[in-house]
């Protein structure tokens, strides 16, 4: 079998996930395909944020089709993630980048505990008021991380008191502009493969598009969160060790 085509089955799987928790696959793309290309910057990073975007698009739409989203709320939260990430890259210039990762670390360990305990739902305007609040500081971290802000955005929108299905379609839509802004500054260095770039933008696209549909029809939101807190540690636990070790 040809990389291409790993490369091809491997990005549909992590798609298919993405798209049921709400966020880009991003998170999970750019440790998968370092396996196979060697130019981290120029052609993973890049290539990693158009199927971000592209991923947490469609993965909007099919959470969308079973009237999940809540476009005003969702709207506001792509303003703040927009606006704060890029001031977060700036500041990555500034700090300590392994004391940072120390912070994030305790962040998704309190995410990933609480996601796993009961939280009563209360998605009234208050609630999402905090939810803006936060959304500025999570911007922030993800952009000093490199990260994006939906993996610690997704569970805070459930702890405030979001049903995990709606959380997921709002987090959908408040990182798909956030992932083509940050996309801008590599443009002019990036080096994209035009078939393999298409084809695995078709097949994000289609797979989240399918993962959003099947948690609006058949995933519970209690399982949702929990699928959510695994996948946190998990996920976080390899990015720590990647960067305390090398």
């Amino acid at each position: 079998m040809t990389a291409t085509l790993w490369m091809v089955l491997g990005l549909a799987v992590l798609s298919l996930v993405s798209g049921m928790l709400g966020l880009g696959v991003a998170f999970a793309a750019v440790p998968f395909l370092a396996l196979f290309l060697p130019d981290l910057v120029h052609q993973v990073q890049p290539l990693s944020l158009v199927l971000n975007g592209i991923t947490a698009l469609f993965a909007a739409f099919g959470f969308a089709r079973s009237r999940l989203v809540d476009w005003p709320k969702a709207f506001g939260l792509v303003a703040v993630t927009t606006v704060f990430a890029p001031l977060g890259a700036w500041l990555a210039t500034l700090a300590n980048p392994k004391l940072i990762w120390f912070v994030y670390l305790a962040s998704v360990a309190y995410l990933a505990y609480r996601l796993f305990r009961p939280v009563k739902e209360r998605p009234g305007w208050e609630n999402y008021r905090l939810a803006l609040g936060l959304a500025a500081p999570i911007s922030v971290l993800a952009g000093l991380l490199g990260v994006g802000p939906g993996f610690l955005l997704m569970p805070t929108l459930i702890l405030v008191g979001f049903e995990a299905k709606r959380a997921a379609a709002i987090n959908a839509v408040a990182v798909t502009l956030p992932s083509f802004s940050a996309l801008a500054p590599h443009l002019s260095t990036a080096r994209f493969d035009g078939g393999l770039t298409v084809a695995l933008i078709a097949v994000g696209a289609v797979a989240a598009f399918a993962g959003a549909r099947l948690t609006s029809r058949f995933v519970a939101s209690q399982r949702l969160k929990q699928i959510f807190g695994v996948l946190i540690v998990v996920m976080t636990a390899y990015k720590m060790a990647t960067v305390f070790v090398h």
